[in-house]
Order: structure tokens, then sequence, then C-alpha cells
């Protein structure tokens, strides 16, 4: 599945976050703990430079907790970057970033100033719940609807440490068909942006194989059927989802499977592992490359018929 995405202002956004990094002592990326790969912003990493990162796993409560750890410490294999997974309902873990952002730069301290922050996420990570959190007070606006937040703002959080916020900046196009997936899946673009039923089939098969005894118990599945469709129409079954004549309302079934991954009733579910993205990296690479073979392919031979259309 491929997303495009680029509102306008997400390209005033990215412009004035390329300004500002240079006075930022450290950046703080918040990402969903269910898809830690697919909700990293591409072009955070062009835009870091050197800058120290504390990667926040938000929605931990949501997301697989053995498979939260394996993400802490394949980032934390990166140069210059702490991660940490938390929720926002306890607020004993939201303050912990702060600990890890002076560990980051002591040296401001040292000399007695603030450490500027920025905060940066793809929408409906958390980012605005986090801001408020470490505020103590309503900053930001938050909503379950993507890319609420619109403009940058900076928070003095009056202990030393001054946050700056940005839009939650999505980039051009996501190259990875999974992680377009991955992100449908979780709701982190809207639901008008993809096609529900193709989401859900891509994910109850991930379910399946990952999680199978999840989809047992929470569908009252006494196995699980061998194909994609299969499955879903037994979810539906179970689940009453039916249409005229009694077959399966597989768009419905899509919607209740969506929905209680998002809202946790499906357990705590992790869509993606570290060793899968990278078989996944080096698929793109090589479907890239096959793209551009193609283009020079389709160039040249336009280039002949010219040639021959000259003669």
């Amino acid at each position: 599945m491929s997303i495009q995405w680029f509102p306008g202002h997400m390209h005033k956004a990215q412009k004035e976050i390329a300004e500002a990094i240079p006075q930022i002592d450290v950046i703080i990326e918040v990402l969903d703990a269910r898809i830690p790969f697919s909700s990293e912003n591409p072009m955070i990493a062009e835009l870091k430079g050197d800058k120290p990162v504390v990667k926040v796993l938000n929605k931990r409560d949501l997301a697989d907790p053995e498979l939260t750890q394996l993400w802490i410490e394949h980032f934390e294999k990166e140069h210059n970057v702490k991660a940490i997974a938390i929720t926002t309902s306890q607020q004993n873990e939201v303050n912990l970033i702060m600990e890890l952002v002076r560990k980051l730069a002591p040296h401001r301290e040292e000399i007695g100033k603030n450490i500027r922050t920025m905060i940066m996420g793809i929408p409906n990570v958390g980012k605005s719940t986090i801001i408020n959190a470490l505020a103590g007070r309503t900053i930001a606006v938050t909503g379950n609807q993507p890319a609420v937040t619109r403009r940058q703002q900076r928070i003095n959080l009056q202990n030393g440490i001054v946050l700056s916020d940005t839009p939650g900046i999505l980039w051009p196009k996501v190259e990875n068909p999974h992680s377009g997936f991955r992100l449908a899946a979780t709701g982190a673009v809207k639901d008008t942006a993809m096609e529900y039923d193709e989401v859900a089939f891509y994910t109850v098969e991930y379910l399946a194989q990952a999680y199978p005894e999840r989809l047992k118990e929470r569908y009252s599945l006494d196995e699980i059927p061998k194909s994609d469709i299969e499955i879903m129409e037994a979810i539906g079954r179970k689940r009453g989802a039916l249409s005229a004549g009694g077959r399966i309302n597989l768009h419905k079934t899509s919607e209740i499977l969506l929905h209680e991954l998002r809202n946790g009733t499906l357990g705590q579910v992790t869509l993606e592992r570290p060793e899968m993205i990278t078989q996944e990296l080096i698929e793109v690479e090589i479907e890239a490359a096959r793209k551009l073979e193609e283009k020079i392919k389709k160039k040249e031979e336009r280039r002949k018929r010219y040639l021959k259309n000259k003669r």
C-alpha cells in the first residue's frame, strides 16, 4: 500500500524545523510503540544531523512488552540515542523523558543554561498529550484525528528545559508498503486515506502468524483458518457482521478488527520486529532499482522512436 501526503502546512513546518535545529540541544522523537520503525519520520534523521535524540516509544501499554524491549535495544545501538517506553497515563514515566534529556546535554546545566529541546513525531502518536503532561497544563490540542497541531510553539517547562513543539510532520511518500499498512492499521493516517478492508486483511494475516492465540481468544475461534478472507469471515460470523441474505459484511468486520486493535481490546500487539524491517528495506531497494531500470528502458525506447521518426 502506497501512501502519499504532504499538506502545505507540513512543508512549511519542515522548513521552520530545519532553520530552528541549529539552536536545539536535544531532539525528542515520539514513536508509536506498536510500530516503532513505521512511525519514525525519515526526514527527522536528515534534519537532526549529529544532535542527540531521545526516542520515546509511546502507547507502550498497547504494545507487546518483549518486542518493545527489543526495539529499545535496537535504537540504542545508534550513536547519541536513548530510548524509553512510556504510557501517558503514568506521569512518572513521562517525567523520565526529561531525565534522559539531561543526560544527553549535561553541558547546558553545567553553565546554568536552559536545555533547548524540540519534540517531533508523526500525527497521532500522542505527542500533544506528552507535552501537556510535561508542562503540567493544557498547552497542546489533543485528539484522535491525525494532524491536529499546526504551528510551532516554545514552552518553558520551568525546570531548566525549554521545549519547542512542532506540527506532526509527515514525509512525501511512504516507500515501504508494509509501513503504509501499519500506519493505517494504527490510525496514524485518516481512515479516508486508505482502503479499510485492504488494511484489515493485511493486519489479520500478520496477527494470525504472530498472535494466533490472541485472535482465537478474542473472537472465540477454535482454529485459525488458512487464508485472510476465511479468517475475516470467521470473525464476521462470530460478531454477527452480516449483510442481507446472511452474507458476511467484510467492511463491518474490518471496522471491528481495526478498532479493537487500536483501542487495545485485542491485547498488547506490536506489528513489526527489527529483523522484519531489514528484509523489507532490502525489498524496497530491489523494487526501487527495478523501477529505475524500467524508467531508463522506456526513456531509451522513446529516444529510439524519436530518432527513427526523424529519418
